[in-house]
């Protein structure tokens, strides 16, 4: 298993080079750290920068407990952040890329994303953005599934980086019962929507547990929970009540105007959840402008 960590040297970017290197050495896998020199600098002052990340990686790798005992390789590269992440992650084969949660800038941010929402939507990489200070192994994850392609490759994938591990998840599901409105402009009583929306909440579970079953997914270390709202919604009051350390979230391909226009429940949670969250793209190529 190959890990790449990419660090800009922030506090932000200290917290996902110590849980990388958790993950690595809990894994056995070879990590790679990199930093981005930007390359719209004078050739020299390039070299300048590229000498200088390589010492402060060559520091940071014998000063952070965490990355002492796993195999560690640091690179610098140069180019936008953006980019020079997954053409590393492409060289390098990686199986996950971790990342630190970048300052947000809301206009950059609503109309171009950050760093890590970019290399989400465009690469085809799972990616852990790290939020919160490294204490242990992750023992409480959540994932946030539907009857979807990308929910199994989320799970899965969260498995086969060991995120999800013995411990096992929890595995969240949010449905609206349509007609519950209806019922209640037409002044249905209480108990009859009661009974409708128990009826609509055992027949998502039926639906949810057999997609799970048929594809090897629901057994004893992965438990369901069904809650009725919205999926942000649900999301984040679930987080708010049972408070895991860590949110797996599989994203749906969308355009990019669709994006801007509408965002996603993903880039909400990236944006406005205090937890590390795991989000797995669907399986696409790389963009042509990007090269290994």
């Amino acid at each position: 298993m190959r890990i790449l960590a990419a660090t800009d040297f922030s506090t932000r970017s200290h917290r996902a080079l110590r849980r990388a290197g958790v993950l690595a050495q809990d894994k056995g896998a070879e990590l790679v750290i990199v930093h981005v020199v930007d390359d719209d600098h004078p050739t020299q002052l390039v070299e300048i920068e590229r000498r200088e990340a390589e010492r402060i990686l060559a520091e940071q790798i014998g000063a952070i407990s965490e990355l002492r005992d796993a195999k560690c390789h640091p690179k610098v590269v140069a180019g936008d952040p953006f980019y020079g992440i997954l053409r590393m992650a492409e060289t390098v084969k990686a199986d996950l890329i971790v990342m630190g949660a970048h300052r947000k800038q809301l206009l950059r941010d609503i109309f171009v994303g950050t760093t890590v929402e970019r290399v989400i939507r465009t690469g085809s990489y799972p990616v852990l953005m790290v939020n919160n200070e490294v204490r242990r192994p992750y023992r409480n994850p959540l994932a946030a599934v539907d009857v979807s392609e990308p929910s199994v490759n989320a799970i899965r994938a969260a498995m086969s980086t060991g995120l999800i591990g013995d411990q096992g998840a929890t595995l969240l599901h949010a449905f609206l019962p349509l007609g519950k409105g209806k019922l209640s402009v037409s002044g249905t009583d209480e108990a009859a929507i009661n009974e409708y929306v128990a009826s609509e909440r055992e027949r998502v579970v039926d639906e949810l547990a057999g997609f799970l079953t048929a594809n090897k997914l629901l057994g004893p270390k992965l438990s369901l929970r069904v809650e009725e709202g919205g999926i942000f919604e649900v999301i984040a009051r679930t987080v708010e009540e049972t408070r895991p350390d860590l949110l797996i979230l599989g994203t749906h391909s969308r355009s990019w105007l669709l994006k801007v226009l509408l965002g996603s429940v993903t880039e909400e949670a990236l944006r406005c959840l205090d937890i590390d969250i795991l989000a797995v793209p669907p399986v696409r190529s790389l963009p042509k402008n990007v090269k290994a």
